[in-house]
């Protein structure tokens, strides 16, 4: 089934992805020097604040949360507890497999001998520690992937789609502006990315894209599964798609303007917004508030 909106809410829904766009690239990357909060230098914790990213961990099934100001576990029925004491600015978070994170972004603001771009990060254990990989001081990743042993990821430097093998050496491929993308779970080549002209599909491994047609103006993705994908719209509204991609059904609703997604199997989803990390049990239907957000 394809679900398209009327041609007044379509419309508008596409003049905003532009804006939402330019936004989480510009705002996102908040850990570019300049002053900072006493907070931010040592003083009072600012706790969970602007949502980066979202995942679970494979190992026991615990929700994290990376932000603003660090990473944070997120227990079922309990208050969200910062991860180690590090309060990086922690972008592209991706669950790579058990207590296995990888990440992106900018230093913590106490760490002054750190490059302002931290390039392709790594944690072990869960987000306690982490280590560079690569790029360090060239490039920031607003958007990476963990998947058929590769990973993809999205350049907000450069805005270049980048892969590599062996997380040392990246392959160079299509350069385009978007807010997400996500990787066909069966399909290495195949791709979709949210941009501002819309829903965009890539089969050769993210090399080209072509516009997706009648899909709705999404701004996040998550694909766990050949027939499962979910996309949500800058208005918080949730989606569908059980074809890849090319018809879609809208599930429901979170408030407020959304800045992450992360499903975990086909029927539990998680959306972070910019006032609180909710969930779904029932693939996206109903939602209820796991936790605020400063």
């Amino acid at each position: 089934m394809n679900v398209k909106a009327d041609a007044n809410n379509r419309t508008m829904a596409w003049r905003l992805i532009p804006l939402v766009v330019a936004a989480m690239v510009s705002a996102a990357c908040g850990q570019s020097p300049g002053p900072q909060t006493s907070g931010e230098h040592g003083g009072a914790d600012p706790g969970l604040a602007h949502v980066h990213g979202l995942g679970v961990d494979p190992a026991d099934g615990t929700l994290y949360a990376a932000s603003h100001h660090g990473a944070f576990r997120l227990p079922a029925n309990s208050q969200a507890e910062r991860v180690g004491d590090r309060r990086q600015d922690t972008m592209g978070f991706t669950v790579a497999g058990a207590r296995h994170f990888l990440g992106s972004g900018h230093p913590d603001p106490r760490d002054t001998g750190q490059p302002v771009h931290l390039g392709l990060i790594e944690s072990t254990d869960a987000g306690q520690t982490w280590r560079s990989l690569s790029l360090a001081g060239k490039a920031d990743f607003h958007a990476l992937e963990a998947e058929h042993g590769l990973v993809y990821g999205w350049d907000s430097q450069t805005r270049q789609l980048m892969v590599s093998a062996d997380r040392q050496n990246w392959d160079r491929r299509a350069r385009l502006p978007l807010a997400d993308f996500a990787v066909h779970p069966a399909q290495r080549d195949e791709l979709l990315a949210t941009t501002p002209q819309g829903l965009a599909r890539s089969v050769d491994g993210g090399r080209t894209f072509t516009p997706v047609q009648a899909a709705p103006s999404l701004m996040l993705l998550d694909w766990p599964a050949a027939d499962t994908l979910y996309g949500v719209a800058p208005d918080g509204s949730v989606h569908v798609s059980s074809d890849g991609g090319a018809g879609w059904v809208r599930r429901g609703q979170v408030p407020g303007r959304p800045q992450a997604v992360a499903a975990n199997g086909i029927n539990e989803v998680y959306v972070a917004t910019e006032t609180g990390i909710h969930t779904s049990s029932d693939g996206g239907r109903t939602f209820t508030l796991r936790q605020p957000v400063n």
